[in-house]
């Protein structure tokens, strides 16, 4: 990856609207979703929606497809994982292995919630 596409991936994900929107199409999988259901989902109204996923796939970080009438976003995980690879390239001198960085290998269109950070207040 070039210093210009890591420059445009990032500001790409330096909005509110496409950090959520990426987050839920990483979480989705391969499969993705229409675009009315990702607005109905995050509360985007359709062409503010459209023009964010524009901005996500101008960045290499969302592929489309059509099936039927529907437009069907799905994260780009290439794209996503050269980002990273990118970013991590001289990580802990040279060895990004020695980062313990997850690889990221969709399986399924199921998403994988975390559990919340419990704070223990004293």
């Amino acid at each position: 990856m070039e210093k210009t596409d890591a420059v445009a991936a990032l500001s790409a994900l330096a909005q509110e609207n496409r950090l959520d929107v990426f987050r839920l199409l990483v979480g989705i999988g391969r499969d993705g979703l229409p675009a009315g259901r990702i607005g109905e989902r995050l509360g985007i109204a359709a062409p503010t929606l459209s023009f964010h996923l524009a901005q996500l796939k101008h960045a290499g970080l969302v592929q489309v497809r059509r099936d039927g009438r529907s437009l069907i976003y799905a994260a780009h995980y290439d794209g996503m994982t050269e980002l990273m690879e990118y970013l991590t390239e001289n990580c802990c001198n040279g060895d990004p292995a020695a980062c313990r960085i997850p690889v990221c290998e969709p399986q399924s269109a199921t998403i994988v919630r975390r559990k919340p950070r419990r704070t223990i207040r004293q």
